[in-house]
């Protein structure tokens, strides 16, 4: 079997290293997958029968830093959740080798006869996750953070995308509406937030799921990851059917013990004021992942991601202003 690419000089420093840890050169550096950041994963096939295969990460430390996964790697094995087991590790080379789960995530398997098993194992591993929150463990999802995210979209979604520049009385709109996703957000109960939890990022293994990319980890809303599930960007489902999952959860965490409100409408509201700030969120995310870094895949589920943004706004009279400026634009936008 091949090695992946011989021209790349990182890759030739990551397979000595992954040589010097395990003692051996009985094995093959294969492409495993690829993100949004810089990381890179390949899988280590070694060449004797029934050995089991590894996965190495390769993040360059002037662009990724591989402490934070570690960490979380950490706690989310502490709260039983299946998450990569650290094997070796150089954070000055940008190096890990850690454990495979597989190669199958629920994006590739989803279908209408094994969704709700699957959605049932990622919500009992959230509420997991969620019990295991301790203070000062992961840095908070505070004030900056959230405004950070949410200028993402007049930055990257309008201006660069759609080729729209807000007049001032649109950025006061959005400005007052980022205001009032923020309040919300922060007022939420804080516990452990994954930050994409969501079809690509969770495996199909034993036990299920297996949870990757969760380096970006924070405390922060209890409705974040629950939204960032089951308003995928890269799948969606006929509305009852989440409500239904979210009904599932809501019921989950209150036996578990977590914070979440005794009524699912004020519930299920925070979920969706949580689900327009993550939409705004991707959009500019998406956007961005096309302009400057070159990856225009993730464009195609921009429709997906405002069809979702666009629901949640209409329902709720505080974002009138927001839907109106929405409208703007996109008109605006038909005529580039």
């Amino acid at each position: 079997m091949p090695d992946a690419s011989p021209a790349d000089p990182r890759l030739d420093t990551l397979r000595t290293w992954v040589a010097a840890t395990l003692a051996t050169r009985d094995f093959a550096l294969t492409p495993a997958s690829s993100d949004a950041s810089f990381r890179r994963y390949f899988r280590v096939r070694f060449y004797a029968p029934g050995a089991a295969s590894l996965i190495a990460m390769d993040a360059p430390p002037d662009r990724e830093d591989c402490r934070p996964f570690v960490r979380v790697a950490g706690l989310l094995a502490e709260a039983g959740v299946h998450a990569p087991q650290i094997v070796a590790s150089d954070v000055g080379q940008g190096f890990l080798l850690m454990s495979d789960l597989g190669d199958r995530t629920y994006a590739d398997v989803l279908d209408e006869t094994n969704a709700d098993g699957l959605y049932r194992d990622a919500l009992d591993a959230l509420v997991l996750w969620q019990r295991s929150t301790r203070e000062g463990a992961l840095p908070p999802y505070d004030d900056a953070l959230l405004r950070r995210e949410l200028a993402l979209f007049p930055d990257w979604y309008l201006a660069r995308h759609i080729d729209v520049v807000p007049t001032p009385a649109e950025r006061e709109t959005l400005g007052a509406a980022f205001d009032l996703l923020v309040a919300n957000n922060l007022a939420q109960p804080q516990v452990f937030v994954h930050r994409d939890y969501h079809s690509r990022n969770l495996m199909v293994c034993t036990p299920n799921p297996g949870v990757l990319d969760f380096q970006d980890a924070v405390t922060g809303p209890v409705t974040y990851d629950l939204v960032s599930l089951l308003r995928d960007a890269y799948v969606a489902w006929p509305e009852e059917r989440e409500l239904d999952w979210a009904v599932r959860y809501w019921d989950r965490a209150r036996a578990a013990g977590l914070p979440v409100d005794g009524d699912f409408s004020a519930f299920f509201r925070d979920y969706e004021w949580m689900g327009i700030q993550r939409e705004l969120k991707v959009l500019g995310i998406f956007a961005r992942l096309s302009h400057r870094d070159g990856k225009d895949r993730y464009l195609a589920d921009l429709p997906r991601v405002m069809g979702y943004l666009r629901r949640a706004v209409s329902r709720y009279r505080e974002f009138d202003p927001l839907q109106r400026v929405l409208d703007a634009f996109e008109t605006r936008a038909r005529r580039v």
